[in-house]
């Protein structure tokens, strides 16, 4: 599955919106996704912390499927967010490769700033 295909059939499980997009970021639907987006990732975080709390950093395999299902949920939400901007899915994801493989032939993989 290409990930423009991924964003297709994600889109269809959006139950805030219909074919079209929302017409502005104060939209009931915008903004239910940003923060499902922040609230995925923070359970992402929150199986890590709990593996290092509780496990002494030991991850089993039960832990790798259960972080790979949060983090198909934040995939989920990029996906939608994305297909409301009007930006297919493959396409944000090549802009993240071009930008990090600039930073790494500049040397300016690490450092502070979206633009360095």
């Amino acid at each position: 599955m290409t990930l423009d295909e991924y964003q297709k059939n994600a889109i269809t499980f959006d139950i805030m919106n219909d074919d079209s997009k929302p017409t502005s970021v104060l939209d009931a639907a915008y903004i239910a996704k940003i923060l499902g987006l922040s609230g995925e990732a923070g359970e992402v975080t929150d199986k890590y912390k709990k593996i290092i709390r509780d496990k002494q950093g030991i991850v089993s395999a039960e832990d790798k499927m259960e972080i790979a299902k949060e983090l198909g949920d934040v995939l989920w939400y990029i996906a939608v967010i994305s297909k409301y901007l009007g930006v297919p899915l493959e396409e944000v994801a090549k802009f993240n490769i071009d930008k990090l493989s600039s930073r790494k032939s500049r040397g300016k993989m690490r450092g502070d700033g979206d633009n360095r």
